[in-house]
């Protein structure tokens, strides 16, 4: 198994609009709607000149793999997970089943994107995606 890249940081905003125009102008992130079932109302990702996602927008009442408390605000209140593009699945989930650590699979089929959500020792809640692998 091996980490590749930071994928995305995913917030959560009582102000979708403004929060996506900053990134849009401050960054020039490209804007554009999430796949379902986001919609453009509850999500909006901010995409780099290579087109890959790197800032996730989300409403509270988006949809989400992994329901926590996350409250938008100041501080780091509003950042709901931390996400890494990986390789290396198969081992990965070998790894967490032989700790018995908690977590949770997801599929994107649509994207060809496979998902693992576990947490670290601080709380921290880790989005592992695997493409294509």
């Amino acid at each position: 198994m091996q980490v590749n890249a930071l994928d995305h940081f995913n917030l959560i905003t009582d102000d979708l609009e403004a929060t996506a125009t900053f990134y849009q102008t401050l960054l020039s992130l490209e804007r554009r709607d999430g796949p379902p079932p986001l919609t453009p109302e509850n999500a909006q990702w901010m995409c780099d000149h290579g087109g890959r996602p790197v800032v996730h927008i989300n409403t509270p009442a988006a949809p989400k793999a992994i329901e926590r408390d996350t409250t938008p605000g100041p501080q780091t209140g509003a950042v709901h997970h931390i996400a890494l593009n990986c390789t290396g699945h198969d081992e990965l989930i070998g790894r967490i089943e032989a700790r018995g650590l908690e977590h949770q699979r997801n599929e994107i089929t649509i994207i060809g994107l496979r998902q693992i959500f576990v947490q670290d020792p601080n709380g921290i809640l880790l989005e592992l995606n695997f493409f294509a692998d």
